[in-house]
């Protein structure tokens, strides 16, 4: 793409708030009709926007895998915008229902909604914490008295996260928007702008492209009120002090306006120890794997950290199946910028670094590092590998009444970042000590915690405010500062909690090497597009192949 001048930038601004207070006077009927021709849109551009991805990630856009690259992209969007729909639709009466969990802890049920959500996420359900001595209630129809414009600095690996981003501004927090596009992606774009275009041609959205030049323009010009960054906290150190984090001491702020922002993190995946059958260990390494391996593992809820308790009997057995695993998922192309370094670096630092699998030109091969100590300050624990690299790590503990508190204590204080976490636990383990479980997810400090489903898979659940935990500071930022997505508009939230079955039934659509994941996602299209019986069944149909 032809990259934005300062100049055009500068209209594109200027437009903006020409009609920033026009967007807050937009009435909810109309807003549904810009969502409506949204879905519509998507629905036209997605099998373009598709292909687009898997070619700028080396995927046969005819394969299965090519299914992941629709479900991150334009299905991940039709969701989001069905799901807006229906809260503006229902109002002060679709909110959650919330109740007391403690004197000063609510708690809201978000998730399933309806029989669709409850068949076609068996036995899946969600919470959302409120942060202590604070409300979940929020008024959907609340309109700020003055407009704002924001800027959203788009993501470069997940083609959904960009879009999101700009409909939770515009339709959550009521700001006209400009979205920059980060390089990696540009090329969807057109796409992207075809999705949005009545909301451009009225002038409440501008998208830009450019690199970290024009980006930083942006950040300090006077006609943008708010930024929201999905990145690297090099990226939001450099936007707020202009300076490393190292220097943040002897720096100061560097703008004057409020920035939102999720900067990913090093994703624990806790393995309770328990007694797991032969299928059960196979099914979980399969998990433990396909954590890694979407998205070529270019994500910021990728597995990093594999817990594991010493004394686990079945440990060793484990382990040897999550290789085994690894051997036969093939090797991805390693398309985002800086991934080879990286790689060579965590070679450098860990010697004793297992390579699995086969290797292919411009790939990464699949990469465990047995053995990590679980000191603070340990490189693997606190350097975003954001390639195909797992660290494991075991902890002196044999039981789950033991390992629990050790794992949380460890998550919590020596690895980087809050924004999520897996934990894996069997029925039975989690009924015998369901104290200690229930105690364990009270304290992790990380914004969506999954038991039993992979934490990445909460990105796609709207219901969910999508964020780190809520204790960053700008100059201690970790994984950022506030959430999205958030499509029920629940205020003050502290964390979400995604619970699953120990087997997810039929395969889960993260599984690494699914069989129908193309025909599967095209169906979910269809399904969000008018969702009806008789396409769910299309979807559930297509889901039993995989």
């Amino acid at each position: 793409m032809t990259h934005t001048s300062r100049e055009r930038a500068d209209a594109l601004l200027a437009q903006l708030n020409q009609h920033k207070q026009d967007w807050i006077k937009v009435s909810t009927e109309d807003r549904i009709h810009y969502l409506e021709r949204c879905l519509h849109n998507v629905s036209d551009v997605a099998p373009h926007w598709a292909e687009a991805a898997c070619i700028l990630k080396g995927l046969d856009p005819d394969s299965a895998i090519a299914g992941e690259e629709w479900l991150a992209g334009p299905f991940a969007v039709m969701h989001y915008l069905r799901l807006l729909i229906r809260t503006l639709k229902a109002g002060n009466a679709g909110m959650p229902k919330i109740e007391l969990r403690s004197p000063n802890r609510q708690i809201a049920k978000v998730f399933p909604n309806d029989l669709f959500d409850r068949l076609l996420w068996l036995g899946v359900s969600a919470e959302v914490w409120s942060q202590p001595g604070r409300s979940l209630t929020k008024d959907p129809t609340h309109r700020p008295e003055e407009g704002k414009v924001a800027l959203v600095l788009g993501a470069g690996n997940i083609s959904s996260i960009a879009p999101l981003d700009v409909l939770h501004q515009l339709f959550v927090e009521n700001r006209a928007t400009l979205l920059k596009m980060n390089p990696v992606i540009d090329s969807l774009g057109p796409w992207i702008e075809r999705v949005f275009a009545q909301l451009q041609a009225d002038g409440f959205l501008a998208i830009a492209y450019g690199g970290a030049e024009l980006g930083a323009y942006l950040c300090q010009h006077s006609a943008v009120d708010a930024i929201h960054i999905t990145g690297s906290q090099q990226t939001h150190d450099a936007i707020v002090w202009g300076n490393p984090i190292a220097e943040h001491r002897s720096s100061s702020l560097q703008i004057d306006k409020p920035i939102t922002s999720e900067l990913g993190g090093i994703t624990p995946i806790i393995v309770v120890p328990g007694n797991w059958s032969e299928s059960d260990l196979v099914f979980q390494a399969r998990h433990v794997a396909s954590m890694v391996a979407h998205n070529a593992s270019f994500n910021c809820v990728a597995g990093k950290v594999l817990v594991l308790a010493k004394g686990w009997a079945q440990r060793s057995q484990f382990l040897d199946l999550v290789r085994e695993q690894f051997r036969q998922i093939p090797p991805r192309r390693a398309y985002y910028p800086g991934a080879q370094t990286r790689y060579e670096t965590f070679l450098a630092k860990y010697p004793d670094a297992e390579q699995l699998g086969s290797s292919a030109p411009e790939c990464i091969p699949w990469t465990l590092l047995p053995n990590v100590s679980p000191r603070s300050g340990e490189y693997a624990l606190t350097e975003e590998a954001f390639c195909g690299v797992l660290a494991e790590v075991s902890l002196d503990a044999a039981t789950a009444e033991d390992f629990l508190p050790s794992a949380v204590d460890f998550a919590n204080q020596s690895i980087y970042g809050t924004l999520s976490c897996t934990v894996l636990v069997n029925p039975k383990t989690a009924r015998r000590f369901s104290a200690a479980v229930d105690e364990a997810i009270a304290n992790l400090r990380y914004g969506s915690i999954g038991v039993n489903i992979w934490s990445g898979a909460l990105f796609a659940m709207p219901e969910i405010p999508w964020g780190a935990f809520p204790d960053n500071t700008l100059d201690n930022i970790g994984s950022g500062k506030g959430f999205v997505h958030n499509v029920l508009w629940v205020g003050n939230p502290q964390k979400a909690v995604v619970y699953a079955p120990f087997r997810i039934w039929p395969t889960p659509l993260w599984f690494a090497q699914h069989r129908t994941l193309k025909k599967v996602a095209q169906k979910l299209l269809q399904f969000e597009a008018n969702p009806s019986w008789r396409r769910l069944l299309s979807v559930i149909v297509a889901a039993l192949g995989g």
